[in-house]
C-alpha cells in the first residue's frame, strides 16, 4: 500500500451533518436577503436639451375624444398607438396618434395625426396629418422624442405586391419648423 504525502483531512469526506449545515446556511442567507430589499428604482433618462417639459396643469389631448379625418366606411377608426410631447415649443403637450380602420381582414393602412387643444384647455382637435392612410403605409416603430416624431414605415414597391405583405421599409422623421411639420427621411427605402 502506497502512502500519500498529504494527510487525510476530515473535511474531505462528506457526511450528512455537512449537508445539513450547508442547507441551514443557504436558508439563512435567503431569509436574510428577503428582509433586506433595495429601495425603489429612481433612475430617469435625462431630458434632451431641446425638449421642454409641459407645465404640470396641462394634459395631452385625448385621441379618443377626436374624430379623425379617415373614411372607414362601416367600421370605426381605432387608435393603434399614441405618444405625447411638446412638438411646437409652446409648453403644452401635443398627442400624436397612429390610426387605422378596424378592418376584420387584411392589414389596414395607418394615418399619423397630431392633436392639440387651445390654450384654455378646450376640446382636442386634429391640427396636422403627418401620414395619410391613402398612402397605404403601415407604421411599426413610433416615438415622440426631443420635439420630433419618428416612425418606421412599411410600404409596397408596386400595386402588384399583395396588401398583406409590405416589401419596403423606411424611416421618417417629422419636426415643427416655421409653422408646419417638415418630414425628413432618415434612410432610403429598403427591401423587407
Amino acid at each position: 500500500m502506497q502512502s500519500s504525502a498529504v494527510p487525510e483531512l476530515a473535511h474531505t469526506h462528506t457526511r450528512p451533518i455537512h449537508w445539513l449545515a450547508t442547507a441551514t446556511a443557504v436558508a439563512g442567507v435567503v431569509a436574510f436577503s428577503s428582509v433586506l430589499q433595495p429601495g425603489a428604482a429612481t433612475a430617469a433618462q435625462p431630458a434632451a436639451p431641446e425638449t421642454r417639459s409641459a407645465p404640470a396643469h396641462t394634459t395631452p389631448p385625448d385621441p379618443n375624444a377626436v374624430t379623425f379625418p379617415v373614411d372607414c366606411g362601416p367600421v370605426k377608426a381605432v387608435v393603434k398607438k399614441r405618444a405625447f410631447g411638446d412638438l411646437d415649443g409652446d409648453d403644452r403637450p401635443e398627442t400624436v396618434a397612429v390610426v387605422h380602420c378596424d378592418s376584420p381582414m387584411g392589414t389596414p393602412p395607418d394615418g399619423v395625426y397630431v392633436l392639440t387643444r387651445d390654450a384654455d384647455g378646450g376640446k382636442p382637435r386634429v391640427v396636422a396629418t403627418l401620414l395619410d392612410p391613402k398612402d397605404g403605409t403601415i407604421v411599426t416603430g413610433f416615438a415622440v422624442r426631443s420635439g420630433s416624431v419618428t416612425a418606421t414605415l412599411l410600404g409596397y414597391s408596386s400595386a402588384d405586391v399583395p396588401r398583406c405583405c409590405p416589401d419596403e421599409k423606411s424611416d421618417a422623421k417629422w419636426r415643427w419648423r416655421n409653422g408646419s411639420f417638415v418630414r425628413s427621411t432618415q434612410a432610403g427605402a429598403r427591401s423587407v
